[in-house]
């Protein structure tokens, strides 16, 4: 990616400040007292203040100073050192006094002593830069700024306009939770890849031993049984074939506060990093992902491979963002219609809304290979409502969610809590299995 161009902005004027305002009354004053009571001796006294005001004043830059915003990388993982550079630039053939520079800072984004302004020197023709560093305490899109800067000049009786800089985005990718899966897929449909299918083809696993054809290799000619049933024998095996996952997140709701990268993870937070974890696994061994969003907006990213559509897909969940109270998911748009037959669909949900049951259950009942990851990974205590009936009505909510697991288990919907690496092992080879039985009875 390339690498954002700085922001600039500048502005020509200035104005005075009130150490102008104070010189120019006590010039003013002396000579007027003098003039009025005839004591001459007082315009000595005047005289610094008009001569030195006046030299100040001659020196008067013409333009404000300029300002570029630049970041170190165009993106950075959420927990990763952020690089800023502030750079302050003279266009004039004469100094300022300083330059003073405050910076806006988002609130998952920390910088030292951001709190206050910068004062810089710059001297004329040059560029000064503040370095600032820092962390991305959390996943998303956060605005950099804007940045603010006052020049003074000439002795500090003028002061520029405010130069503002627009705010630089920054991209913070979720990190990763590292996943890793059996190699049992239900379904391996594509012409290559790393997963044994059903079909005899090109590849390394065994599928038996069998007579020689037409067409049959002779590298694959069996010779102990070729030698022992006097009839050539070739050893047939099973195609290497590539999936197609589909990761389907729901956003209906987010549960919990979310602490960034240091802190407790909200639902989001654990549904986000997961479905990261789970693209880059799969796109690492060959096999299609396609992300689909369902909330108060459908989004989708339709399947592809490689490295370029991992780095697609950590854009994609960049912009996943809870459903609002007023949005309700479209029920003609979003169906069974948007999975392939042959996908594993992994769902990434906290079970918090009757919809995303009915959701997991109608692709179920529409055939597709359908596994429940469970996203609410909060304490109980944590949801635990206040009041003194509060720990009754978490227990009635806790015992719906329940039923409504069972409900879902019985529909033939696995359903696992997320736990990193290895936590869907065994789901996965339940799915396979499931998919075989399927494909022997019919």
């Amino acid at each position: 990616m390339a690498e954002p161009r700085p922001r600039r902005t500048h502005a020509r004027a200035f104005e005075p400040t009130r150490a102008l305002g104070r010189a120019v009354f006590i010039a003013g004053v002396l000579v007027f007292v003098a003039v009025l009571i005839g004591r001459f001796d007082l315009v000595v006294l005047a005289t610094p203040f008009a001569v030195g005001t006046a030299l100040s004043l001659v020196r008067r830059p013409g333009r404000a100073p300029t300002m570029e915003v630049t970041t170190a990388e165009p993106f950075v993982v959420e927990g990763a050192d952020l690089d800023v550079n502030v750079g302050v630039g003279n266009p004039n053939p004469g100094g300022f006094d300083l330059v003073v520079v405050r910076l806006a800072v988002p609130r998952w984004v920390r910088l030292e002593h951001s709190d206050r302004p910068y004062v810089v020197d710059v001297d004329p023709g040059t560029i000064a830069g503040i370095d600032l560093h820092g962390r991305v305490l959390r996943w998303g899109r956060h605005l950099l700024g804007p940045v603010t800067a006052h020049g003074f000049a000439a002795d500090g009786l003028l002061i520029s306009r405010s130069v503002q800089a627009p705010a630089l985005p920054i991209k913070a990718y979720p990190a990763i939770e590292h996943f890793d899966a059996d190699e049992a897929m239900p379904r391996a449909a594509g012409h290559v890849g790393g997963h044994r299918s059903r079909r005899p083809g090109e590849g390394g696993e065994l599928a038996g031993v069998r007579r020689f054809g037409s067409g049959d290799r002779l590298r694959r000619i069996d010779w102990r049984v070729s030698l022992r049933t006097r009839e050539l024998h070739v050893v047939s095996t099973l195609s290497d074939r590539d999936a197609e996952v589909v990761v389907l997140l729901d956003a209906l709701h987010e549960a919990g506060r979310s602490g960034g990268i240091d802190g407790r993870a909200s639902v989001l937070d654990t549904t986000v990093r997961a479905a990261a974890g789970i693209a880059e696994h799969y796109l690492r061994r060959g096999d299609r992902v396609a992300l689909l969003q369902y909330g108060g907006q459908i989004r989708q990213l339709r399947a592809a491979s490689g490295r370029r559509h991992y780095m697609t897909t950590l854009e994609w969940l960049l912009d996943i963002a809870p459903a609002q109270v007023a949005d309700e998911p479209p029920p003609s748009v979003f169906g069974p219609h948007m999975v392939q037959h042959n996908a594993l669909v992994m769902v990434l949900t906290p079970l918090l809304d009757p919809r995303s049951a009915a959701m997991l259950a109608n692709l179920a009942r529409a055939g597709r290979f359908v596994v429940a990851v469970d996203t609410l990974t909060a304490p109980s205590g944590a949801l635990r409502g206040t009041g003194p009936w509060g720990h009754v009505a978490h227990r009635l909510w806790a015992l719906e969610r329940d039923s409504v697991i069972g409900q879902l288990r019985e529909h033939g919907v696995p359903v696992v809590p997320w736990g990193g690496a290895g936590s869907l092992d065994e789901i996965l080879r339940g799915v396979t299995r499931v998919a075989l039985s399927r494909t022997v009875t019919k």
